[in-house]
């Protein structure tokens, strides 16, 4: 059966799970050894397995930090880097380390006594009776944890969900039809959820929440976060995307585009290869969660309900140690002479990819083709090497590229080939590692023509390989030269400035690209290659990897030193970090130093405060009036509505409150009572800049399909909420500059606050206007001993600043009663919260009932002497 937080998980994902409802079981070999460890942790919560079900689990919360040096790492992806095989007598299974998996080689970068532990599943079917002793022997062989996933609820995860909704919109395309891509199926995304439910449950069986990294990898988990946060609330957590992310017009077309990115959201860091892919997910962030980010000395982050989560752009490079061990192979050197016999007087490009819709192989031999055509030199001397690996692909896709390939090739040899030539020689079978190196050796050119490719390390490869092979050379070493052709659409093409970038849709641009590699002049190809070889050799997995623990370990730094709690359901779960001194206002606490106090100030913001910002009437209702009627009812009390709005609506909303006192556009206009006078809190009468800054923001209003300008008496406000969101905040910094350059010898302020730009005189705020309450009592000799602040936007962050210096400047009783608080739980100046409007009304009416119990006539006789005096 599911648990009730699995349940809560698919609150947005509707449908009959029963289908799913697998248990999975709980899970020898050869191979390198793994690097010694430190001892084994299968349980480290302390009780019982019943006890780690997830509807008792609660938050970690310690005080203890711990340095990179003596934590353990757990890298979970979809596969294990192990390859195993059942034994030819069919009595059990052989295991070794997959020497080509990214997960294996990462470990060269992290610190030497850091553990590193392996979750994932295994590429067999191991039978449920076995899968016991699988994983005891992965675990103490491999330090791998497998992670077995019944077959059908497997292939509606990664076949289904994974492949034929993920990769196809993460390399940009839409399933226009059911044959183009794969259309939404909610059973598969059910399936999706599922297998990363079970992800997490192998991760926590070993996980010690206090000392572990936790590294998720790739797009077949992109909902493990979740999973992993709403059990663990301080649990580390990076993830890195191997592949592409798509701009947020191909983004939003998918049905759970939040949840997966409310998940990605739980993580501590996210990494991407390139800053496109990172700008894609920013712009998706802020498009569809309102969410944005932050750059701050060189690091971009989001700020997430007090959690900063860091953006990590670093491209992944190649295992360095391993390929320069592989170009020692003894059979290497015999090969090279092979291939070197076979194309001798010949150039050669190569082509090394993929049998998949998205490698260009058919772009690039059309572009070959074109190339012969318009440069006919090369007819009988150039010649394109194409590696096909087909790596299991066998769709309908697959075939007809594949029958779409060879027709390519038979057609171009056909009309350039003769004797002893043919221009294109198609290679249909995957290559060792020997004759992969051998070819990068031969080819003068490496052509990578993909229409969207995560990163693609072929000619990363190539490089490494043209750099020389020792004594294969004979005599003295001649200087080493390669040439690249790339795809602007693939993840290494920004790392290769010495690269040839083209668009590989363009067939004639492309075709010139090949010409002009081969016909470069070789000090050219010198200086390229050697800059390339630079990068590569510097940027390794090794580096990559380094890099991005230490951007998570200063990314998770006060994990521990803030108060963390879970809050919402579903794929609608997040943690709040907060300050250790932040906390929720009780009413009994409020009302305990209520009672006490003889001269209260109590100042109140009007919009998210009073009444919701969500609702369209804005009007106060009869519970609020009545509320504010009733302290202000009791002489021991100052009550202020202090809002932006404009004086007329506030005035007439509160006609029906003799006593209440209403600073009005942030504090500009004030009144202490209803029969007062507008007084005006400005020395500045003058607005003449109001006709400098119409016409700019006119200017932008036209510009900006959505904004609109709010006039009132004292300032100028430009909303842009209604806008295209990246539009609208790029015209509002634009605009910001504009207004600051126009308006720099004018008494005034501009400044940008959530959706808006506002223009204002100097010295009006809402921080002004509580010293000047507080002050005014002073003088009348009622200094405050209590005094309470409600707000919920960024001008009551003023408010809340203020009156914590008016404590230090002795305005009030140095025994008063402060309560600065903010509606919601979020990061502020303010010392407590509370969570909406409605816990805002009842801690003001229990407010206002002690004042009505106090209020009777022989407690009104008592006040009155001392009220005279």
């Amino acid at each position: 059966m599911f648990s009730r937080s699995y349940t809560n998980l698919l609150d947005l994902a509707n449908g009959n799970l029963s289908a799913l409802d697998y248990g999975g079981s709980s899970g020898g070999g050869g191979g390198r050894p793994p690097r010694p460890r430190r001892m084994q942790r299968t349980l480290t919560t302390p009780g019982t397995l019943a006890e780690l079900d997830e509807e008792r689990a609660g938050s970690v919360a310690s005080d203890v930090q711990s340095s990179l040096a003596n934590d353990r790492i757990i890298v979970v992806a979809n596969t294990l880097p192990v390859r195993c095989e059942r034994r030819p007598d069919g009595r059990g299974w052989t295991f070794c380390w997959d020497e080509d998996s990214l997960l294996l080689h990462l470990r060269d970068g992290l610190p030497e006594d850091m553990e590193v532990l392996y979750v994932g599943s295994l590429r067999a079917d191991v039978p449920a009776a076995e899968q016991e002793d699988v994983a005891q022997a992965l675990l103490d062989r491999f330090r791998c944890v497998p992670a077995f996933l019944p077959k059908d609820l497997s292939d509606r995860f990664y076949h289904g969900f994974c492949k034929q909704t993920l990769w196809p919109l993460f390399h940009y395309m839409l399933p226009f039809t059911s044959d183009h891509g794969g259309r939404f199926d909610r059973s598969n995304w059910e399936a999706y959820v599922l297998a990363n439910k079970l992800f997490s449950q192998r991760v926590i069986e070993v996980l010690n929440p206090e000392d572990d990294y936790i590294w998720i990898h790739d797009y077949h988990l992109l909902a493990l976060p979740s999973f992993l946060r709403r059990r663990f609330n301080r649990l580390r957590i990076g993830f890195f995307l191997h592949s592409p992310f798509p701009s947020s017009e191909l983004y939003r077309s998918l049905p759970v585009r939040d949840e997966i990115l409310k998940s990605l959201l739980n993580c501590d860091l996210i990494g991407f290869h390139t800053f496109d892919y990172a700008r894609h997910f920013l712009s998706c962030c802020s498009r569809m969660l309102g969410i944005e980010y932050q750059s701050k000395r060189g690091y971009i982050g989001l700020d997430y309900f007090g959690r900063t989560v860091g953006i990590k752009i670093m491209p992944v490079g190649i295992n360095m140690m391993q390929l320069k061990s592989q170009l020692q192979l003894p059979d290497l050197e015999s090969r090279v002479a092979e291939l070197r016999k076979q194309f001798n007087g010949k150039t050669v490009l190569l082509g090394v990819d993929d049998l998949d819709i998205f490698k260009g192989i058919n772009l690039k031999i059309l572009a070959f083709e074109h190339m012969l055509k318009t440069h006919p030199k090369w007819q009988g001397r150039a010649v394109l090497v194409q590696i096909a690996n087909p790596r299991g692909g066998s769709g309908k896709d697959v075939q007809g590229l594949k029958a779409e390939i060879e027709e390519s090739c038979t057609r171009i040899n056909e009309q350039f080939g003769r004797s002893g030539y043919s221009p294109v020689e198609l290679v249909n079978r995957t290559l060792s590692s020997v004759e992969r190196m051998a070819y990068y050796t031969v080819a003068e050119c490496v052509v990578v023509t993909a229409v969207r490719d995560g990163m693609n390390l072929t000619p990363y490869e190539y490089i490494v390989c043209r750099q020389g092979i020792p004594g294969l050379d004979g005599g003295d070493a001649p200087k080493r030269k390669s040439m690249l052709v790339v795809s602007e659409f693939i993840g290494c093409s920004p790392s290769l400035s010495g690269a040839i970038r083209v668009n590989p849709w363009n067939i004639d641009t492309t075709a010139e690209a090949m010409n002009e590699s081969i016909a470069l002049s070789e000090n050219e190809n010198q200086l390229r290659h050697e800059k390339h070889y630079r990068y590569v050799s510097t940027h390794d997995v090794a580096y990559w990897s380094k890099s991005y623990i230490h951007d998570l370990e200063r990314s998770c730094r006060d994990h521990f030193r803030r108060r963390c709690w879970g809050i919402g359901l579903g794929f609608g779960f997040r943690v709040v970090a907060l300050d250790r001194n932040f906390k929720k206002l009780t009413v009994d606490s409020i009302v305990a130093d209520y009672k006490k106090s003889n001269s209260r100030v109590i100042l109140l913001d009007y919009d998210g405060t009073l009444v919701p910002q969500t609702t369209i009437n804005r009007t106060p209702n009869e519970t609020v009036v009545n509320i504010m009627n009733a302290l202000c009812a009791d002489k021991k009390n100052v009550v202020f509505i202090v809002s932006g709005r404009g004086r007329s609506s506030l005035e007439k909303w509160f006609n029906s409150c003799p006593e209440l006192g209403i600073a009005a556009e942030h504090g500009y206009f004030m009144r202490r009572t209803r029969d007062e006078q507008w007084q005006i809190n400005n020395q500045c009468s003058e607005f003449g800049w109001m006709q400098m800054a119409e016409p700019v923001m006119n200017l932008y209003t036209e510009a900006t399909d959505g904004s609109y300008i709010e006039t009132k008496e004292s300032a100028l406000v430009w909303h842009h909420q209604d806008a295209d969101p990246g539009f609208g905040s790029a015209q509002a910094k634009e605009m910001l500059d504009h207004l600051e350059s126009v308006l720099a010898n004018e008494p005034v302020s501009v400044k940008s606050g959530q959706h808006i730009v506002e223009v204002k005189p100097q010295s009006v705020s809402k921080g002004f206007v509580a010293e000047k309450i507080l002050s005014m009592l002073t003088e009348n000799k009622r200094q405050a001993d209590f005094v309470l602040c409600i707000g919920d936007d960024r001008s009551d962050e003023d408010m809340f600043e203020g009156i914590a210096d008016i404590m230090r400047r002795s305005i009030v009783d140095p025994q008063t009663s402060l309560y600065a608080c903010t509606v919601g739980q979020k990061p502020s100046k303010a010392k407590y919260y509370l969570d909406d409007t409605n816990d805002v009304l009842n801690m003001l009416e229990a407010l206002a009932d002690v004042s009505e119990e106090v209020g009777s006539p022989e407690e009104s006789e008592i006040l009155s002497p001392s009220e005279e005096a």
